[in-house]
């Protein structure tokens, strides 16, 4: 007797079978696409998840598979989703070994964690946290992401094809850092291990308190629930 077809297993109503259209392209659960150009999305602060699905629809950001995913989708239901990534506490692999020269990585951890004044440029770590994890509801971490990645993101911000509301405090940040300053950055922040563990990448609650002049950042509010 010939097999009957297979029967695949019935939908279920619930977040995370509604994002599996995010973790074809950002890996499972939200770990990471495997290519360096899918970002992770788990432990992510809500805040900036919910600003990038905001402005991958509205045009701030560019990417064609992304706007035509969230382009029907409501407020609300972006800050679900990004709540939900938000949420996923899963543990980091370990960075891969830096193939950049030492003076170059000691420059990217001076730009890192402590800035440049002679160049206007901040510290990375004035704004996303001492530990660089980041900072809730809005700042991402910087680690555990690859060096593909982040530059990626800074050479977008400097030709304009990645924008935030305003004030956009990256656009000009990146607009006073040369190709030198990028690469010794982003090569740092890609060697360095996220800490903490298998809950390790959370945001902390607060910025540092030492920085007084970090710049300004536009962001997004929050979406308003109606009652039911």
């Amino acid at each position: 007797m010939a097999a009957g077809p297979a029967h695949s297993a019935p939908f279920e109503n619930t977040i995370a079978q509604r994002t599996l259209a995010c973790t074809a392209c950002h890996g499972a659960q939200g770990r990471a696409g495997p290519d360096g150009y899918y970002p992770r999305l788990a432990g992510k602060p809500a805040g900036y998840l919910y600003n990038q699905l905001l402005n991958f629809r509205d045009g701030r950001r560019h990417y064609a598979l992304m706007t035509q995913l969230v382009d029907p989708l409501s407020d609300v239901y972006l800050m679900e989703i990004a709540t939900y990534f938000s949420a996923l506490e899963l543990t980091y692999p370990p960075p891969a070994p830096p193939a950049t020269a030492p003076d170059v990585l000691q420059r990217g951890q001076t730009l890192a964690l402590k800035g440049d004044a002679a160049h206007r440029l901040p510290a990375c770590a004035s704004c996303h946290g001492t530990a660089l994890t980041g900072v809730a509801p809005h700042i991402p971490g910087l680690l555990g992401l690859p060096r593909d990645y982040l530059n990626a993101q800074l050479g977008a911000w400097r030709t304009g094809q990645r924008r935030a509301h305003a004030p956009d405090c990256m656009a000009h940040i990146v607009a006073r850092m040369s190709d030198q300053d990028i690469h010794a950055t982003t090569s740092w922040l890609a060697a360095q291990p996220v800490p903490g563990g298998a809950r390790g990448g959370k945001p902390v609650a607060r910025a540092p308190a030492a920085e007084l002049d970090r710049p300004v950042c536009g962001s997004a509010p929050a979406p308003r629930v109606s009652p039911p």
